[in-house]
């Protein structure tokens, strides 16, 4: 990003006075993010359980553009952990990097480490099918297919080879209807749906309201019994009262599930999220630690700026 006149002349005086940016003596843009090192300590986020998720220095190019700049991070099971920042700061990148969905971008570059229970999803010989398939993610906008609410619920565990539903199988007495029936009714209630289309699981998906739309996705996911379950702005397009549903959903996830979630709503995250990573300017992780915290008394005076809503 290209400097402003005014940007430039106040970090000419403040070589000129020898005044260098701190977090006691912070200098600020004409944007009001402040010019600041980040520390290393603000991002060192220490927690009791195991970590499911860790990164490593990792780093993200868009052809010339570096879309995240050396993010290092551990993400605890069973928990969930929000992404925030501005819009274009990287934190939809990083999350994609989670399950490999970048690799879906021809331009796209990654360098660094990410494991996932300890194993490197990186490597070369990862089924990305499977990787997918425990690091499942849910879109900002509903995407069922258009299918029966009972097909987009078996679609992927037939795919997968866990259910023997095809004509073969039925024909040999190897289907297991009760199965399905069991996977169906114990998928959408966990998305807490069951109880709005036990009568219609034949209907068309598409038929579905936009909440309704949303959290059939989640079961979809949830269908395949992932580990962690990413989510990209998942109540951005839902009206209040869908998005209050789908952010009670997420609190019960997290009691089996590994979640993260890319949220713009900064009340939203300080709702549902146990621990809060906080993207700026450049694809930096500027902080990173219990939610409450970073809400209340951030360290970096960046972050206490787009908190309270200086810039961003």
């Amino acid at each position: 990003m290209t400097e402003t006149t005014q940007e430039t002349e106040a970090k000419r005086e403040a070589a000129e006075t020898g005044e260098v940016a701190t977090a006691e003596n912070p200098l600020t843009t004409t944007s009001g993010e402040t010019e600041e090192e980040t520390r290393e300590e603000w991002i060192q986020y220490e927690f009791d359980d195991e970590a499911k998720v860790v990164s490593e220095n990792l780093d993200v190019y868009y052809g010339d553009d570096h879309a995240i700049k050396d993010v290092s991070m551990e993400i605890p099971e069973k928990s969930v952990t929000a992404l925030i920042g501005p819009s274009g700061c990287g934190k939809s990148t990083f999350l994609r990097c989670l399950n490999r969905m970048n690799d879906r971008i021809k331009v796209a570059r990654i360098d660094g480490s990410v494991q996932v229970d300890g194993q490197e999803i990186y490597q070369d010989g990862v089924d990305l099918v499977e990787l997918r398939k425990r690091v499942g993610m849910v879109f900002q906008s509903p995407n069922p297919f258009p299918k029966s609410i009972r097909d987009n619920l078996l679609y992927g565990p037939r795919k997968h080879g866990d259910l023997d539903a095809g004509l073969l199988a039925r024909l040999t007495g190897r289907a297991n209807e009760d199965a399905e029936e069991e996977l169906v009714e114990r998928t959408l209630k966990q998305a807490a749906l069951w109880t709005e289309v036990k009568d219609r699981l034949e209907d068309n998906a598409l038929g579905l309201s936009g909440g309704q739309q949303q959290r059939l996705c989640i079961a979809r996911c949830l269908s395949v019994d992932p580990d962690v379950i990413l989510m990209d702005e998942p109540a951005s397009a839902l009206d209040p009262i869908a998005t209050a549903k789908i952010e009670d959903l997420i609190h019960e996830l997290s009691k089996e599930y590994t979640v993260v979630i890319v949220t713009h709503n900064m009340q939203q995250a300080a709702r549902i999220s146990d621990q809060t990573a906080v993207f700026l300017t450049g694809g930096e992780l500027v902080e990173y630690g219990e939610t409450d915290r970073i809400f209340e008394n951030p360290e970096s005076q960046r972050v206490e700026d787009y908190i309270s809503g200086k810039f961003g």
